[in-house]
């Protein structure tokens, strides 16, 4: 089965690019398009996308507010990519903290593209830009802290969340630790598990807000 992605942009140009680009894979196929947020859950419970490939600035509703109504109102939500002008843009970390799962730029070539469509659909986070990680230290609070403190990862399962704040997928994380891609997963499990986390992203975020990871 192709991975399905709704297109959410402003700019009819811009779904036009992401449209032929996407459409072009066979294994990806663009099932529906809207020119702002406010049209998003709708369209999730119409067409059931498996990712929403969401601009993070709209007139209406922007990519966070729509990213936190998908997330609160559908039933087994899709995957969100943030697609954005701008990586430093505190928007696309807010998207982030919202919920989103991964990261694109419209300036991304279209390789890069496919491969985030791909990625953020298999449930593997995309590696934030440096200025995104920047901007995650520098809301370090002590919320994170005492959430990381509470988890009392495992020396293992730190060394794990290292690399998911790097952005290795679980295949890379398991060559990189030499152990099997099955025990990544189980340790992937159990750190969202004890930090609360909905998914990847969040997990990270609090790697980052917590002052465990850096962003160097």
């Amino acid at each position: 089965m192709p991975v399905t992605v709704l297109l959410v942009d402003d700019e009819p140009l811009v779904r036009a690019g992401l449209r032929a680009v996407l459409d072009s894979q066979p294994d990806i196929e663009v099932v529906g398009e809207a020119a702002d947020g406010a049209s998003v859950v709708p369209l999730v419970r119409q067409l059931r996308p498996d990712v929403v490939a969401m601009d993070v600035r709209m007139p209406l509703l922007d990519g966070i507010e729509a990213t936190r109504a998908v997330l609160r109102s559908v039933d087994s939500p899709p995957k969100i990519l943030v697609v954005t002008t701008f990586e430093n843009d505190e928007y696309v970390y807010q998207a982030l903290r919202a919920g989103a799962d991964g990261f694109l730029l419209k300036r991304a070539r279209p390789s890069e593209i496919v491969h985030a469509v791909r990625l953020v659909a298999e449930g593997e986070t995309l590696l934030f830009p440096a200025a995104v990680r920047s901007l995650a230290a520098e809301y370090g609070n002590r919320q994170a802290r005492a959430t990381l403190e509470r988890a009392a990862l495992t020396e293992r399962e730190e060394a794990v969340l290292r690399r998911m704040a790097r952005g290795l997928t679980n295949v890379e994380i398991a060559a990189d630790l030499i152990i099997g891609t099955e025990t990544v997963k189980s340790h992937v499990s159990a750190i969202l598990a004890k930090l609360g986390a909905r998914d990847r992203t969040q997990a990270v975020i609090t790697a980052y807000e917590s002052g465990f990871v850096s962003p160097a």
